[in-house]
């Protein structure tokens, strides 16, 4: 799929910075090239499909955002989905709109996203029917 994600996390409707060690945690049964270090990883889900995730690394600081790009429809959806639910970031398309694991979640987006913000399962099927719907 040619369209880009991105995982940002928001308290307060501030970004914060994404942890560096669960991104490792999650990404590292699925990474072909590259690694957090790199500010790129190429990952390959169990059924072939691949994506590309763009992360700057800032130190002890954490990532700011990691974007996907070029990502497969299928179990791709899956991993990116837990991904995003285990940084306890939202998934805002390219678009613009915003995608939520929990409601509770929504008073911490920035204002122009909150009213759009639909909450979703961090599952493929989820992620993939909230994509359809737009």
């Amino acid at each position: 799929m040619s369209y880009s994600i991105f995982l940002l996390r928001f308290v307060d409707s501030e970004l914060v910075a994404l942890d560096t060690e669960r991104f490792r945690q999650v990404t590292e049964p699925y990474v072909v090239v590259g690694g957090p270090e790199e500010g790129f990883s190429q990952l390959r889900a169990e059924d072939g499909g691949e994506a590309d995730l763009y992360h700057e690394f800032h130190g002890e600081n954490g990532m700011p955002c990691v974007t996907a790009t070029h990502f497969a429809r299928g179990a791709m959806l899956g991993v990116l989905a837990r991904l995003a639910a285990a940084l306890g970031a939202s998934i805002i398309p390219q678009n613009g709109w915003a995608l939520i694991f929990h409601e509770e979640e929504r008073r911490h987006l920035p204002a122009e996203l909150q009213e759009n913000a639909v909450v979703i399962a961090p599952t493929a099927d989820a992620l993939q029917a909230a994509f359809d719907a737009r």
